[in-house]
């Protein structure tokens, strides 16, 4: 860097640090706009600018410099984005103004507005080096701005609550009272006594919203005809109150009826319900003052209901996890508390629902001395009824497992039983096999699910000879088995498709072909070491994403 530039950096610097001083020295907007704007012209000599801020979702213009008030006139009304984005109707008026730089100004909650400029005074473009010292002033200038616009919306706040002490002392007494009651018929009386006595009503109607449909909490009109008359209406969008002069332009038959005002009942912006009052007995009209004292009273109102509705809600769902937790345990109960010691195999299985209660199911089931039904299924969907389908799989396999008949017959009767047993398109992927530990022979039957990888060697073997899934339809061709003679040192590997496709952030799947690489690269592992080596494979992968599937894995290693 020449001595020159270090120079200009170091003047740059000191005019930085003495702007930032100054423009943080105060709150008031209009000192800060004229000394980001005044040291933007000074700095880049430039003969006009302006500042625009955003006011709700449109452009203001606060300050200017240079520019005829003709032009100002014809600044264009356009909507403003998050980012500011510069529209075309903008890029127009900057061409009509001669400004010929801009920038966004950008705080901590986004973008608030842009500072525009024109031409230097030496007629020279603006360089790079122009717009970063720009960007520069204005992140720095960013801040004070925010804070000054945020000081003015806590002083007309402040203004504005100064205005309400006096009604917001009364309605705090309501408001304690609705706090007391437990009922929603008692927040409703307390809501109607307190309009009755307050405006000296005779005719009314409390309406509570669930969806599209209505409920009269109270009323002294006749509800067919009032009902009748507020459906031919669009009573969800009535979402500011209503007085005389609206009813009766925009919704004569509620008017013709004696409806004097509706006042909505929100929550969030949502309309919950609606207020409707008839005439006052001294017959005055009901003010401004009235509607909003009406409009606050209400809102209290439905927040009670709505918290009473809230809370019994919340003891249905506490009732329903107590008994999904119970349905869990059940459910843990059918799956096989311990492993069975075999002499020639070492097995390990695991079994994680993604819900409380899920549809994956494993089993080893003794037969025989010697010989174990192995089985691993997956139902279609999760939750309760996946996990109901699952329970009657699981006593369908322990009848089934007792009654000697080889497997491939068997799998014909399961899938008969279930399909008479699911109505609503449900279904089941299902592995099974008979395990011989005093031949080390494995005899299967694969119906529809995920082939089982069996690790001999250094490659991969798939066990897919079988069938269709089972509760699509009954059995019309006969299920096909396969024996296998296993050898020392062989691995197989069952799972559900919660293993293959368990997803991450990127809507990326873990796929089989990860499962085989793991699986090879176990192959000299116990049954429980491969286990935990996948389902930290998983983890890793999924990166803390929430589990989308059940995940259930048996493995067994040929001693």
């Amino acid at each position: 860097m020449t001595e020159v530039e270090s120079i200009k950096v170091k003047r740059n610097l000191t005019a930085l640090i003495e702007f930032s001083r100054v423009i943080n020295s105060s709150l008031e907007l209009e000192f800060i706009l004229n000394n980001v704007l005044l040291t933007c012209l000074g700095k880049f000599l430039a003969i006009r600018g302006l500042v625009a801020l955003k006011e709700g979702n449109h452009f203001q213009i606060k300050l200017s410099k240079g520019i005829p008030d003709e032009v100002l006139s014809i600044f264009p009304d356009v909507s403003a984005d998050k980012d500011c984005e510069i529209k075309e109707e903008l890029n127009s008026f900057f061409e009509s103004a001669h400004l010929k730089i801009c920038e966004r100004i950008s705080s901590s909650v986004g973008c608030i507005g842009f500072v525009c400029l024109g031409e230097k005074l030496n007629g020279k473009e603006y360089t790079d080096d122009d717009r970063e010292f720009l960007k520069t002033i204005l992140n720095i200038a960013a801040t004070a701005i925010q804070n000054s616009l945020v000081v003015q919306e806590l002083k007309k706040v402040n203004r504005e609550l100064d205005s309400r002490i006096q009604r917001l002392n009364s309605l705090f007494e309501l408001s304690k009272e609705f706090g007391l009651f437990s009922e929603s018929t008692k927040v409703t009386r307390l809501l109607v006594y307190s309009l009755m006595g307050q405006f000296l009503v005779s005719n009314y109607a409390i309406l509570n919203f669930e969806g599209s449909a209505i409920q009269v909490l109270e009323t002294k009109f006749q509800i067919d005809e009032l009902l009748s008359k507020l459906r031919k209406y669009d009573y969800l969008k009535i979402e500011t109150p209503l007085n005389r002069t609206k009813l009766e332009k925009s919704y004569p038959e509620l008017f013709e009826i004696g409806i004097q005002l509706i006042v909505p009942m929100q929550i969030q912006g949502k309309v919950k319900g609606l207020i409707i009052l008839g005439k006052r007995v001294n017959n005055l009209d009901y003010s401004d003052y009235d509607i909003e004292f009406i409009y606050s009273v209400g809102s209290l109102a439905i927040i009670s209901l709505e918290n009473r509705r809230l809370f019994k809600e919340a003891l249905e769902k506490q009732k329903l996890e107590e008994e999904l937790e119970f349905a869990r345990e059940i459910q843990q109960n059918l799956l096989p508390s311990q492993i069975p010691a075999t002499n020639n195999f070492d097995i390990a299985a695991i079994n994680l629902p993604s819900k409380q209660v899920g549809g994956d199911y494993f089993d080893i089931i003794k037969v025989d001395e010697g010989k174990y039904i192995i089985a691993i299924a997956d139902v279609s969907g999760k939750g309760i009824p996946a996990s109901l389908l699952m329970a009657n799989m699981q006593a369908f396999l322990q009848v089934i497992s007792k009654q000697n008949i080889d497997i491939a017959t068997a799998t014909g009767l399961i899938n008969d039983l279930i399909s008479q047993n699911t109505s609503d398109g449900r279904f089941i992927t299902f592995f099974w096999a008979l395990l011989d530990d005093n031949e080390k022979r494995l005899t299967y039957v694969n119906a529809g699910h995920n082939p089982p990888i069996l690790v001999r060697n250094n490659e991969i073997i798939r066990l897919s000879e079988g069938g269709i899934i089972l509760g699509v339809m009954k059995t019309l061709l006969p299920y096909n088995s396969n024996s296998i003679q296993l050898e020392s040192g062989d691995k197989i590997i069952m799972f559900t498709d919660g293993v293959s496709e368990a997803m991450n952030p990127f809507s990326q799947e873990f796929s089989e072909e990860r499962l085989e690489k793991i699986a090879l690269s176990t192959s000299q592992f116990t049954s429980n070491e491969t286990l935990q080596k996948i389902k930290e494979e998983i983890e890793k992968f999924v990166e803390g994403a929430p589990q989308s599937d059940d995940l259930t894995m048996m493995i067994i290693r040929v001693r």
